[in-house]
């Protein structure tokens, strides 16, 4: 199977204080994207080079209760109180041309496998049923596209790009055979330490830190 990175998350708790901190950050305004009405949320998307994207996404005020757990655990207490500080890295996303054999060999537990469409695109995702992220978002959530063009082809590039995925966790070498086995250890770095999350990016401000 061919596994790259697709799209990075980053969670606010609202989208205009989200796009306000990341203005800060990386010099640029990321540009509207849409809603998820299964979920509940929206986003603004930018390319960040070759086939990938940040994602900003918070709980849209403006739609109905989603009728479950949302995503990238943004129902939960805990990830709501990280982002009312300032907006988080949530989870990463690997796309993928073989999605059912992920699945089906993954050691753990990926979750369910949605299939969701917004406007012309189409896609199936890895989503646990209880909202939760595997080991905390630092296993990637797994994405298959429709085929056609990626959807960053359509997304702005603002000079942004996506330089180095982080990880770090108390248990370096277990968190590594499971990344292995997903194959997608080489998509990462991974270090020993309290267990985190970070996306290194390339800005018009130089090189910045999203964690």
């Amino acid at each position: 199977m061919h596994n790259k990175i697709d799209h990075f998350t980053i969670g606010a708790p609202g989208l205009d204080q989200g796009l306000a901190a990341l203005r800060d950050a990386l010099g640029v305004t990321v540009p509207p994207g849409g809603k998820h009405p299964a979920m509940s949320t929206h986003n603004r998307v930018m390319r960040t080079g070759g086939e990938s994207f940040l994602e900003l996404i918070a709980v849209d005020p403006e739609a109905p209760p989603p009728g479950r757990v949302r995503w990238f655990t943004l129902d939960d207490p805990a990830t709501q109180a990280r982002l009312a500080v300032r907006p988080r890295a949530l989870c990463w996303v690997v796309g993928t041309d073989d999605l059912d054999a992920v699945v089906s060999q993954s050691p753990v537990d990926l979750g369910e496998v949605l299939p969701l469409s917004r406007g012309g695109l189409s896609w199936r995702l890895t989503v646990p049923r209880d909202g939760s992220l595997p080991e905390g978002g630092l296993i990637p959530a797994f994405i298959e596209w429709s085929p056609g063009a990626h959807p960053s082809s359509n997304m702005q590039d603002l000079g942004v790009a996506l330089k180095a995925v982080r990880l770090s966790h108390p248990e370096p070498d277990r968190l590594g055979e499971v990344l292995g086995a997903l194959q997608v250890d080489h998509l990462a770095e991974l270090a020993g330490g309290p267990r985190g999350l970070s996306f290194v990016v390339e800005t018009p401000l130089g090189e910045v830190t999203l964690d």
